[in-house]
């Protein structure tokens, strides 16, 4: 069966060496990225590909940290030009690996994101953009970034939602640093849910019923949270002493909980089978994608693919519904040829 991983991680030669010039001491591109061969080694990368068969193929996606983190803004618009550039030459150089990819953006200059994303989907052909949980701290709900998401309507693309905070964001107040990569291991699924949240409350759904946006690691906490998000916020405002949320609830015309189920999960939880069943519950089966998030597992590359194809496998769905999951949903969201 084919297999399109929606949600993986690249770095193009011509990104990764301005990204070294760039910042070259940045800590995260240290031993966290350096040490991933499969992210800047396509001969790595290949190998990994070719022992799950001539059926896998790859959407790719640069890897965190995001551009706007480690680069001045005069080096922005540069680095995300590297980036769709090198993933679109690829794209086309290798289209039985790779079908397509997402667009790189600096995303600190909203004018200049506009304009590469115009580029990228116009010219270079990327079939959707991705957009981080917040912008150097700054939500996405903000107008500056909610028009990427009426620009993406529309292209009728997706957009690729990724987590990302540092260890600078603490786990408690009275610290200066998140303490043994909590700031990872909770706080990336956090700051997902945060962004999903903050985008539902915007009236993202409101304004654009058919937009798509792929959350990574299927959904982060909402599946898990549904009872929070259902009958919990049922009651938004009720007990709330400190502000008045009566006109949000007016703006909405569905229950919180019905936008959420709106956004797209992709399958890439790690090799957890319960979580992908209760995601798989929550999202529906037109509504999940395959994805690993390669190459950031112990093995540097095939575990998560490996572990993730294992799970879709042994799930009691019927074939056709694994096929929706593997790619067919995908190719219809990116509106790529069958």
């Amino acid at each position: 069966m084919r297999k399109l991983d929606i949600f993986n991680h690249i770095y193009p030669t011509g990104y990764f060496d301005r990204m070294m010039a760039v910042a070259p001491n940045y800590k995260d591109i240290g031993k966290r990225m350096r040490g991933v061969p499969m992210l800047y080694d396509l001969d790595v990368r290949f190998r990994v590909m070719d022992s799950f068969g001539s059926d896998y193929q790859q959407i790719l996606s640069i890897a965190t940290p995001p551009i706007d983190v480690f680069a001045p803004p005069e080096h922005a618009l540069d680095l995300a030009r590297a980036a769709n550039d090198g993933m679109a030459e690829l794209v086309q150089k290798y289209p039985d690996r790779f079908p397509g990819f997402v667009a790189s953006l600096p995303l600190m200059d909203p004018d200049a994101a506009m304009g590469e994303a115009h580029r990228a989907l116009g010219v270079l052909g990327a079939r959707g953009i991705q957009l981080f949980s917040n912008i150097n701290g700054r939500p996405l709900d903000r107008p500056e970034y909610l028009a990427l998401f009426d620009l993406m309507a529309e292209y009728d693309l997706p957009v690729w939602l990724h987590p990302f905070r540092g260890a600078d964001m603490t786990d408690y107040a009275t610290e200066t640093r998140s303490q043994y990569e909590i700031w990872w291991t909770f706080g990336w699924p956090y700051e997902t849910s945060v962004a999903m949240a903050r985008l539902v409350f915007a009236g993202i759904f409101e304004k654009h019923p058919g937009i798509k946006i792929i959350i990574h690691h299927l959904g982060a906490m909402a599946p898990y949270f549904e009872g929070r998000i259902g009958p919990g916020w049922d009651q938004l405002g009720a007990r709330t002493s400190d502000g008045d949320f009566s006109d949000v609830r007016a703006r909405l015309k569905k229950r919180p909980i019905d936008y959420f189920r709106m956004f797209y999960g992709d399958t890439a939880v790690f090799g957890a089978y319960d979580a992908t069943v209760c995601g798989l519950k929550f999202f529906g089966v037109d509504h999940v994608l395959f994805a690993s998030d390669a190459p950031f597992d112990p093995e540097q590359g095939p575990m998560y693919i490996r572990e993730t194809i294992a799970i879709l496998d042994r799930l009691p769905i019927s074939h056709d519904e694994r096929e929706r999951i593997y790619w067919r949903n995908a190719v219809d969201l990116l509106r790529l040829e069958h």
